[in-house]
């Protein structure tokens, strides 16, 4: 298991799945250990999955004020750093979004292009509500199992609860929702949205300064608010393009693999340059 020292000393780990062109892939949660990505549907690159500090295989570290997430940025500028990539290609997933646009702003000219999937919007100032949420869950009033999976979802325990952020419920989905059981490790997740001193306009003023492409993609049938904060999130980018997948939810590589793969892969293969990433001499 390849490892990296973060710029506070941190050992932090990283998994690389496939071969290819690298993407470096940030997981949700928050404070979710990346082996939840998986391949990403058989997305046909080389996967570099980082395991935030103190979930998965990396280290807790000395100071609990390093999980909020703008903290976080400075990891993934370790992380570049030591692949020795001059430029990179960027997914993130879920809460790790608002990490992903605190390093877009941090560092623009660091990145090729970035790719946002079921992003939370909370960095850039879109606050969802709790009408957000019902109007979220509300999507599945007419399935069969929507009130068992409401009381599970209400009193936050069982894997039914999961149900409202994937689009069919098969095996594939349900073994998925099963590893989110025990994947969170809980003293990061309760720092990552720690008050911060940063402020939306102080990401947005970053991303502002942004040249690189950017993809936002989400699922229709997604519980989470990130589907109704989508467009307007794409518009604080200066080349952004937004994909919504239709029967997905909140993981949509699991729903629908093949669109998944096909939309990324489509933006991505679609890069200028796309003759692979310039490396530092």
């Amino acid at each position: 298991m390849p490892s990296f020292l973060a710029h506070d000393g941190t050992k932090l780990a990283y998994h690389v799945n496939g071969t290819g062109e690298p993407l470096v892939c940030l997981p949700g949660g928050p404070a979710r250990a990346s082996r939840y990505m998986g391949d990403l549907g058989g997305l046909p690159r080389r996967l570099i999955l980082l395991d935030g500090r103190g979930s998965g295989d990396s280290a807790i570290p000395a100071d609990p004020g390093t999980y909020r997430w703008d903290r976080l940025a400075e990891d993934v500028e370790a992380l570049r750093e030591h692949l020795g990539l001059a430029r990179m290609d960027l997914l993130a997933h879920s809460a790790s979004a608002n990490v992903a646009v605190r390093y877009a702003g941090l560092h623009p000219a660091r990145l090729r292009s970035l790719c946002l999937v079921a992003p939370s919007p909370v960095a850039v100032g879109f606050a969802p509500t709790e009408q957000d949420w019902q109007a979220g869950v509300e999507l599945r009033r007419d399935e069969p199992w929507y009130s068992a999976a409401l009381a599970a979802f209400r009193a936050d325990e069982g894997v039914e609860r999961h149900r409202f952020f994937y689009g069919p419920w098969t095996e594939r989905a349900a073994a998925h929702a099963a590893g989110a059981e025990d994947e969170c490790a809980e003293a990061a997740a309760d720092g990552f949205y720690a008050p911060s001193p940063v402020t939306p306009e102080e990401v947005r003023a970053g991303l502002a300064t942004l040249d690189a492409p950017v993809l936002l993609l989400t699922g229709d049938l997604d519980a989470h608010p990130c589907r109704l904060y989508a467009r307007p999130f794409a518009g604080l980018f200066r080349d952004a393009g937004l994909v919504t997948m239709p029967g997905a939810g909140h993981f949509p590589w699991v729903d629908d693999p093949g669109a998944f793969v096909s939309a990324v892969s489509a933006f991505l293969d679609g890069l200028p340059g796309r003759g692979g990433l310039t490396r530092r001499a």
